[in-house]
């Protein structure tokens, strides 16, 4: 065998970023091995020193000339250094969450560490997976690292019976997305690369088939439960309610933007000769999502059930720049998560903050909090207030974006229901925004009055604190100056050759289609 030829095809310098997570994940088990809990903040402080790390390396694999990698299995395209980057980024910021939580709830900082990471490893490789079994193994790693996450502490029921809850979904939906995926197996003649199963599609000449409109149905149905598209989002209230909080703030972005990736890498690549009818079936998702998500938040109490009816709303929004297909589609989609990490993160960096010093989560209880407590109730507004879309804050910015792209690619209605919606949603934040910062002090609930005295030198606080500084920041700054990102993510679109050629391909198909039509 030609080794120089072996290793040029393997090119396992692609998957750098992955390897060094792999072994500040080998790390922080062996130092706590050796070390014991009283290294535990130092694991924290390792574990983002990794994932930072990991950024850097992804940034110098930024535009290269042979992203492929493992002979056809990974792609390290730009597209896919954008979304690795995101979850990365997810995950720094989870770490800095996790510290004193963990501590307080008397667990093992080191494995929960060494869990999340394992899940960031699922969603980084499933960003780049260009071949089935490897969609498939990055897919359950992320599956069951988040299972794992969410019934992590163990002594709480509501973290068990979410866990529960979660686990016995995801398996059926992941049963679902396998089915799927072995009848695309089955109808391009066995072929597992994404591409290669596009040609043997075509080859046999299946593109209209049934087997292939079923295989596009499970397929879809197992990325709706990941992105928690309704009507795919029945997991989402209970494990948002019930799990760890910073496991949630994790899920809410990491695993989102994992499922993201793999849509836009499975629909672009091997279903463009059936766009309309997978834009079609993306159509009532969105929908469902943005209309269900909005109205049901409204009567909301918990404030991480709000935020969970949330993220299935702006599954919703992103979904148009998906339907939309087009360059300024794919860049809104990416640009949004970009600055939806930011907003997202501040957000539940503050109910961490909050549930540490009060033990609840209840929107009720956050009255007055204002005059305990400024600059937690600024990060907090500001992330909602963006969340809704409130100019100029970054969500503000992302919204645009999107909504512009859908109305280019004609998609009119949809925007409108859009912007509907948004107005819907801003109700909501602004009642909790309200609520911290109108109150008189008579009406402040008794949480806030017993509220402890605000000190960030008590130890593990001082990381969340940088955490909410820095998203904090970032949220705001973000919208103002969006360029720059924006830039970023129409870049990542136009240098991915997978989705220009999906475009010609999938314009083609509708060409043939249209023909057909009036033939008949």
């Amino acid at each position: 065998m030609d080794f120089a030829n072996f290793a040029s095809q393997l090119n396992a310098g692609t998957i750098l970023p992955e390897g060094i997570v792999m072994i500040t994940l080998l790390g922080v088990l062996i130092i706590d091995l050796i070390l014991g809990r009283n290294s535990a903040r130092w694991i924290g402080y390792l574990g983002v020193a990794g994932l930072a790390a990991a950024i850097i390396a992804l940034y110098f694999q930024w535009d290269t000339t042979t992203p492929i990698a493992f002979t056809g299995s990974f792609n390290g395209d730009d597209l896919s250094i954008v979304f690795r980057g995101i979850i990365a980024l997810s995950a720094m910021v989870t770490i800095l969450m996790s510290i004193r939580y963990v501590e307080q709830s008397g667990t093992a900082l080191a494995e929960f560490i060494a869990i999340l990471m394992t899940a960031t490893l699922g969603g980084m490789f499933l960003s780049g997976a260009n071949e089935l079994v490897m969609i498939f193994i990055s897919l359950e790693s992320l599956s069951i690292s988040s299972y794992l996450l969410t019934g992590y502490t163990k002594r709480d029921s509501r973290s068990n019976e979410a866990a529960l809850k979660y686990l016995l979904i995801g398996a059926s939906s992941t049963a679902v997305f396998l089915y799927g995926v072995s009848l695309l197996y089955g109808l391009s003649g066995g072929q597992t690369e994404l591409s290669a199963i596009a040609e043997g599609i075509a080859t046999a000449n299946v593109g209209q088939s049934l087997g292939l409109v079923i295989a596009l149905v499970f397929v879809i149905a197992g990325i709706g439960f990941k992105i928690s598209a309704a009507p795919f989002h029945q997991w989402t209230p209970d494990v948002y309610e019930g799990a760890p909080t910073p496991v949630i703030a994790f899920l809410s972005v990491g695993s989102k933007a994992a499922g993201f990736a793999l849509a836009i890498r499975l629909l672009t690549t091997v279903f463009p000769i059936v766009a309309d009818e997978w834009r079609f079936v993306f159509t009532a998702l969105a929908v469902l999502s943005m209309v269900l998500g909005n109205v049901v938040a409204l009567a909301q109490t918990s404030m991480k059930r709000m935020l969970a009816y949330s993220s299935i709303a702006q599954a919703g929004f992103v979904m148009i720049g998906l339907i939309a297909g087009t360059d300024a589609g794919y860049s809104s989609m990416i640009f949004y998560l970009l600055v939806y990490l930011f907003m997202n993160l501040c957000g539940f960096t503050c109910v961490v903050l909050f549930s540490l010093r009060t033990g609840t989560d209840q929107i009720s209880e956050y009255s007055g909090l204002y005059q305990k407590d400024p600059l937690l109730t600024l990060g907090l507004s500001i992330s909602l207030l963006s969340l809704g879309g409130i100019p100029p804050l970054a969500g503000f910015f992302g919204k645009i974006y999107l909504f512009w792209a859908g109305w280019q690619a004609g998609l009119y209605w949809l925007v409108l229901l859009g912007l509907i919606t948004s107005v819907v949603s801003i109700y909501y934040y602004i009642r909790v925004v309200k609520m911290m910062v109108v109150k008189e002090p008579q009406e402040m609930s008794e949480v806030v009055k017993n509220y402890p005295q605000v000190r960030w030198d008590l130890p593990g606080l001082r990381p969340l604190q940088v955490g909410l500084i820095v998203t904090l920041i970032a949220t705001t700054i973000s919208g103002i100056l969006s360029n720059p990102l924006f830039t970023l993510a129409n870049n990542s679109v136009t240098n991915t050759p997978m989705l220009q050629a999906g475009k010609v391909v999938s314009t083609q198909a509708s060409v043939i289609t249209n023909q057909e039509s009036q033939q008949f």
